[in-house]
């Protein structure tokens, strides 16, 4: 059996309760799913997970207000394009006639300084802006073809740690694992290797073991059990409540460092392999 700590991911390693190497937990839950967990790191993952959530609506929110302030910014500054394009063609009207003899020359004097003081006008605004924010091409976020990156509205489901569905507080079991010697204490348990039996047929629980859980009472069996006593009368045998297929929970087990594990495993993808 694999080693697992404090983390919310404690018990879905083993379908044996262990909070710490050598030491059983004390309040094991489980999943609809089937993933094993302490009940209090569990649910402090849930309640870290809803603040984080809440975190992320409210960036998301100030983006979209951004995103709608700068929407009214654009359209505004559009709308002052557009009057003072109209006042520069009002202006441009002539009303009075023009003097041939005059009017050329001033106006090509008015025109060159003006195109003059408008170029060196835009050198300096042009030097002045590449100044304050050079673009640094080795980071990809400040380059100038970059966009600002948009925040997706997040989910505002919490999620298995383990199988990635959502998980609610009111959706834990509470597990009842039964000791092979029910003389021992705690701390006695240590020392021992087989802890915990079957309900039913008192058969030793291991992770080689396929076991599951049954949801009215929380008491756990062998998978065998369950597909050669208790399928026969869909019968809770500690409390007597009638079952159904819902209420018999297989428990997830983590893989070992043996090949024969009993874990389902199979390949996502096909590469060559280098033949020798």
């Amino acid at each position: 059996m694999t080693r697992h700590g404090k983390n919310c991911t404690a018990g879905a390693n083993s379908h044996l309760p262990r909070e710490k190497e050598g030491q059983p937990c004390q309040n094991p839950v489980v999943t609809p799913n089937g993933y094993l967990y302490e009940r209090q790191a569990i649910l402090e993952y849930i309640l870290h997970q809803k603040t984080e959530i809440a975190k992320k609506m409210k960036a998301y929110e100030k983006q979209k207000q951004a995103q709608k302030s700068n929407s009214q910014l654009e359209s505004k500054s559009e709308e002052r394009e557009r009057v003072e394009r109209f006042k520069t063609r009002e202006n441009s009207i002539v009303s009075k006639p023009i003097n041939p003899f005059t009017s050329g020359q001033s106006k090509g004097g008015e025109k060159g300084r003006t195109d003059s003081s408008s170029a060196e006008s835009s050198m300096a605004a042009s030097a002045s802006t590449s100044s304050q924010s050079l673009p640094s091409f080795w980071v990809p976020s400040l380059t100038p073809e970059a966009k600002p990156t948009l925040l997706k509205k997040p989910s505002k489901a919490v999620l298995c740690p383990m199988s990635g569905r959502p998980i609610k507080m009111n959706e834990l079991i509470t597990v009842h694992f039964t000791p092979l010697d029910t003389s021992l204490d705690r701390v006695a348990l240590l020392t021992r290797q087989d802890r915990y039996v079957c309900a039913v047929t008192r058969d030793v629980l291991a992770n080689s073991v396929p076991c599951a859980v049954l949801r009215p009472s929380g008491t756990v069996v062998t998978q065998e059990c369950v597909e050669k006593l208790i399928k026969k009368d869909m019968i809770d045998p500690v409390t007597g409540d009638k079952l159904s297929d819902r209420d018999i929970i297989p428990l997830q087990r983590g893989g070992t460092g043996f090949a024969a594990s009993g874990v389902d495993l199979r390949a996502k993808e096909a590469r060559p392999v280098m033949q020798v």
